[in-house]
């Protein structure tokens, strides 16, 4: 029985992309600067609130309350999670179909760290002929200083990011001076410790592999392609012609000469492949490896520059426009998408906004069912729940519906009363006596829940049940 070889991933040398100045460079620029400013200022910056930390975003795990500007999350809120991620699942979705792989170009972290990584490379140790010159010295002075400096500020962004994000779960000023001083919870540092090795690796050595071999979009994005999808291209007919690329030798140095000599625009100066930071060549079509960062755009743009010809030898184009087809950008699979896209976005914003703001759940004692009490009255116990989301007090009154001649005992307490912004747990007994003789052994009735002060305004009605016998 023959047996299949072993597969393995064969690792070339590391991509070093050349520098490109252009539209979508300076686009790539601008979102990861303002990704790094929300990233890393976000947690520093104070919002005063009635109740809970100063602190603007804030996953409180003592509180078990998420804090993002003036909203709060509750823990009985999390199910709302579970729409945004697949909200944010289906928008993904919805662009893919449109503009193809673009949030894996500028929006991905693994991008935008990885591009903050090549940057600092860039300005130690130079532009990518410099870098492979220095790749293949010896162990000189030039060459440690070099790395030395990259691998330091390698690591130092890798553990200012893990600091930073460990810095979401707690109170940023006093959590940072804690765990500089070891007075820092454990979890803290191992968690540091954690992403910045992660991110250290992932970002300066694994790069273009995690998004080729570890991250599973790049796997399943093909299948939400079609010919109206725009994607990064090259144009082939004007690029090759009859005769293929050439380079501006001379008499090829005019678009005049070349199409007599039926060669095409593309002088074959390699420029697009330099600057990819996948390292693969557009000009062999679309392939698995492209996350449209559009670099080559610049690049190719650049060229044609240059030589006063006309851009958009690569440029975002579709299957369609390349063969002169009219696009359709709306089809069945982007407005499937579009429209649970906004499903999904209506069933959050419902959510979200139709929350109570108090609530209340009520369990009967089960252990005992009901107490005969000397008199010859009935008591039920019930265990209250009230959990106040206002960031004011709120004063509560219970009372009861269609249970006549019961009264309810709080015992020691005299009112109910909830802290803004937290719970209550409450022991109540309902007294009753029994009115007749044949009366059914459950007997349904309502709690309600009535607001006195604060900012709650809606009672809530639950129901319930009375055992009698």
């Amino acid at each position: 029985m023959n047996e299949s070889p072993i597969q393995y991933v064969e690792y070339s040398t590391a991509i070093q992309p050349r520098s490109v100045k252009g539209r979508f460079r300076n686009i790539k620029s601008y979102i990861i600067l303002l990704a790094y400013a929300v990233f890393f200022i976000l947690p520093w910056l104070r919002w005063e609130r009635a109740v809970g930390p100063d602190q603007a975003l804030i996953f409180d795990l003592t509180s078990l309350r998420f804090y993002i500007f003036d909203f709060v999350i509750h823990p009985q809120d999390i199910y709302w999670l579970s729409i945004l991620l697949f909200f944010a699942a289906v928008v993904l979705f919805f662009v893919t179909t449109l503009a193809g792989r673009v949030f894996c170009g500028y929006f991905c972290f693994q991008t935008i760290w990885t591009d903050a990584y090549r940057w600092i490379e860039h300005t130690i140790q130079g532009d990518r002929v410099a870098r492979l010159r220095l790749d293949k010295q010896g162990l000189t002075k030039e060459k440690i200083t070099k790395k030395g400096l990259t691998h330091f500020f390698w690591l130092f962004l890798s553990f200012w990011t893990a600091l930073t994000f460990v810095l979401y779960w707690g109170n940023a000023p006093e959590l940072f001076v804690n765990f500089f001083f070891g007075k820092a919870a454990s979890a803290a540092y191992i968690t540091t410790l954690i992403l910045t090795a992660t991110t250290y690796l992932a970002a300066g050595f694994a790069r273009d592999a995690i998004c080729r071999h570890v991250c599973p979009y790049s796997r399943f994005q093909s299948a939400m392609f079609d010919e109206n999808t725009l994607i990064v291209s090259y144009d082939a007919n004007r690029g090759e012609s009859k005769q293929g690329r050439a380079k501006p030798i001379k008499g090829l140095k005019s678009l005049d000469d070349r199409k007599s000599a039926n060669v095409g625009d593309c002088v074959d100066c390699g420029f697009c492949v330099q600057v990819c930071p996948m390292g693969i060549d557009i000009r062999d079509g679309l392939q698995l490896d492209c996350i449209h960062c559009a670099l080559c755009i610049d690049a190719c743009d650049n060229i044609m520059e240059k030589f006063g010809w006309d851009k958009g030898l690569i440029k975002y184009t579709s299957e369609n426009l390349l063969q002169n087809k009219k696009n359709k950008y709306l089809n069945v699979r982007s407005i499937g998408y579009g429209i649970a896209s906004l499903i999904s976005l209506g069933l959050l914003y419902i959510s979200i906004t139709g929350s109570a703001l108090l609530n209340v759940s009520v369990s009967q004692t089960r252990q005992p069912l009901f107490v005969t009490l000397s008199d010859g009255r009935i008591q039920n116990s019930y265990n209250f729940s009230f959990i106040n989301k206002t960031m004011k007090p709120a004063k509560l009154a219970l009372s009861l519906e269609g249970l006549d001649g019961a009264e309810i005992s709080l015992g020691k307490i005299e009112g109910i009363s909830v802290r803004a912004d937290k719970s209550l747990r409450l022991f109540v007994k309902i007294i009753r006596r029994p009115n007749k003789a044949n009366e059914p052994r459950n007997i349904g009735f309502r709690f309600k829940v009535t607001p006195l002060e604060g900012d709650l305004k809606e009672p809530v009605i639950i129901d319930s049940q009375f055992i009698t016998y």
